[in-house]
């Protein structure tokens, strides 16, 4: 009986890693089709995130709409997030779910009671720690949106770090061959995927509806806080005033977002060697001074000349 549960066991082991097997191999060639199939149709990678995106939206607004029944106490309760915090975090995150201030501020509540809940049925099924977590779920459920909303911040001003000079020296190349901006920022956006892309459609879409250039550039300003491309948008702004080349002003904002990524580069290097060291002397080295120590005490029990032969 015993042989037959443990055959059992074996072999549920062996297709639960047969089914994993399966399940990668049949996602690797649905990614190649997919693939496949947007290389025949030429259809837009950023127009399919796009939608992908929409989708994801609509489905989060479908299940966090509980969340605005709390809003107006979300708005009160405002630690770490009051309202004109939250409508600079969306902004500059470019609000890939569609958030308002005010479901922003109702989710962390609603989250806030779903962890107190979860904490309390943590003391209820008596799960071990479980008087810290009637503590913590609700803080994490409270502080969870504005720590995603954050990083979602972070996470796309250094997009725009990365797509920065490629984008400019390719509009600049454009401006140079006698393209007008306009002309250029719309042929040139389109080979580029995420926010410089998203940014600048915006921009395009505002001027073409009467919107002023100098306003537009602005609203970029007020959309992202990534210094290089702040420097870029005051110098075209300086320039439209002045008069400046706008070729020059994007060769010359090229060259030096060049140079700082270098230097930054640089400093990013200068800062790894110490904590290399630290590492290798907290950890690395009493890692293999125990391990040699404990080799010399085996040999010395257990070796053939080992103390207890002496005897």
């Amino acid at each position: 009986m015993d042989a037959l549960i443990i055959l059992t066991v074996i072999a549920f082991w062996v297709c639960s890693l047969l089914s994993v097997r399966h399940l990668h191999a049949y996602l690797a060639q649905k990614r190649d089709v997919f693939i496949h199939v947007s290389d025949i149709t030429q259809i837009d990678p950023f127009e399919k995130k796009q939608k992908k995106r929409e989708r994801r939206a609509v489905i989060f607004e479908h299940v966090t709409k509980y969340a605005d029944d709390f809003s107006d106490l979300g708005q009160r309760i405002n630690f770490f997030s009051e309202n004109y915090m939250v409508e600079d975090w969306l902004r500059k995150s470019g609000n890939p779910l569609k958030l308002t201030v005010a479901r922003f501020q109702g989710l962390k509540i609603f989250l806030l009671i779903i962890g107190f809940i979860a904490g309390v049925l943590s003391i209820i099924i008596r799960l071990p720690f479980s008087q810290y977590f009637i503590i913590a779920f609700p803080l994490i459920g409270y502080f969870t949106p504005i720590f995603l909303i954050k990083r979602e911040v972070k996470k796309r001003q250094q997009l725009i770090r990365r797509d920065l000079p490629d984008f400019l020296d390719t509009i600049s190349t454009s401006l140079q061959a006698g393209v007008s901006l306009d002309q250029a920022l719309r042929e040139v956006i389109i080979h580029f995927d995420g926010p410089i892309r998203e940014e600048f459609s915006r921009f395009i879409n505002e001027t073409d509806l009467g919107v002023s250039r100098e306003k537009a550039y602005r609203d970029l300003l007020r959309r992202n806080e990534n210094p290089e491309f702040q420097s870029l948008i005051k110098a075209l702004i300086q320039g439209l005033e002045l008069g400046v080349p706008i070729a020059k002003t994007f060769k010359v904002q090229a060259e030096d977002l060049r140079k700082i990524r270098q230097e930054q580069a640089k400093e990013l290097a200068a800062k790894a060697s110490p904590k290399v060291t630290l590492v290798t002397t907290f950890l690395i080295a009493p890692v293999s001074i125990l391990m040699i120590a404990g080799l010399m005490v085996m040999n010395m029990l257990l070796g053939e000349n080992s103390i207890f032969n002496l005897f």
